[in-house]
């Protein structure tokens, strides 16, 4: 059972920068995976870092209501997953995951974690032959073999590519089942496939946290709503879709009193066929694997869609926005 909870501040300076402080409280209850989600630069790692105790702050951090604010990091329980693998070239794969098992009672058996990350054939390697996937599923079964009380994953699959990422993402949904983990990424796919909870961090502080569901579909902010991919419609420049809400949103906000935007998910906009809500102009196909993003212009205002079967450029199509996938925000 691990619970953890951490109330923090930390300033961060460097050569020739402004100081950067990150000031966030967060708690990852047992077996929950916490996604810290945000773009480049929202001090995300620097909070992930700073939970592991890899830098000086104000506040505490506590383990099962223990208090570990002082403790090194070799001393705080915790595994941890770097995006760039972090691995001792000059050891063998087999080695390299033994490498932290001297300060655990306990360990697991490095070859057993290996074949369970569908790696077993590497552990005589060198990490310098190894593809960056191979990587980074050595990284974790180091950070699992010391039986962590913590999981903490620093964008582990930024550095892949598609098909590796996409693999290893559905790997780690079943890794993370059994353990706490606290989970940093900038990539809203990865976030909304294997958080249990999201926090939004955006200039070194939280500004959402909730279930995917809330912060994907019902964002707090035009920020949030923009980073996680939702349409941001301001309504003074949307007449037609102030009209269609007749002053109520789906939830019965009033949104002609008081909103002055509403957001909706892409895939929540239908391109019909003959009968909608509105009509739009195509501005933009793009494809994008299995299905197009569409750019749709009406009133003064753009929004984007998706769909399987693609209307040309300049085309004059019906879109539907339904109610109850419009928010205030």
């Amino acid at each position: 059972m691990t619970h953890l909870a951490a109330d923090l501040t930390s300033t961060f300076t460097a050569e020739g920068a402004e100081p950067f402080t990150v000031d966030a409280a967060l708690e990852a209850a047992d077996e929950e995976n916490l996604v810290i989600l945000g773009p480049s630069g929202s001090g995300k790692t620097l909070l992930l870092e700073t939970v592991a105790g890899f830098h000086q702050h104000d506040g505490t951090v506590t383990a099962n209501g223990t208090d570990i604010t002082d403790r090194p990091p070799e001393r705080r329980e915790f595994g941890f997953v770097f995006q760039d693998y972090a691995l001792f070239p000059h050891m063998t794969v087999r080695e390299n995951v033994r490498y932290g098992t001297r300060y655990c009672d306990a360990p697991r058996d490095a070859d057993e974690l290996l074949s369970e990350l569908g790696v077993a054939d590497l552990a005589d390697r060198n990490p310098p032959t190894l593809s960056g996937g191979e990587k980074q599923r050595v990284a974790l079964a180091r950070a699992l073999a010391v039986r962590p009380e913590l999981l903490l994953l620093d964008e582990p699959l930024a550095a892949l590519d598609v098909p590796t990422r996409q693999s290893l993402r559905d790997d780690l949904v079943d890794v993370l089942a059994d353990v706490t983990s606290i989970y940093v990424t900038h990539n809203r796919t990865t976030a909304r496939a294997i958080a249990d909870r999201i926090v939004v961090m955006a200039d070194g502080r939280i500004v959402q946290r909730g279930t995917p569901e809330a912060v994907f579909e019902r964002p707090d902010s035009p920020m949030v709503a923009s980073f996680t991919g939702s349409n941001v419609i301001e309504l003074s420049s949307a007449p037609a879709v102030r009209s269609l809400l007749d002053g109520h949103n789906a939830d019965g906000s009033d949104v002609h009193g008081t909103a002055e935007r509403v957001v909706i998910r892409p895939e929540a906009i239908r391109l019909e066929d003959i009968d909608g809500d509105l009509r739009a102009t195509v501005r933009r196909v793009v494809r994008e694997d299995a299905t197009y993003r569409v750019t749709l212009a009406f009133d003064d205002v753009t929004v984007e869609s998706f769909v399987d079967v693609p209307p040309e450029v300049g085309d004059e199509v019906m879109i539907t926005l339904p109610r109850e996938r419009l928010h205030s925000c």
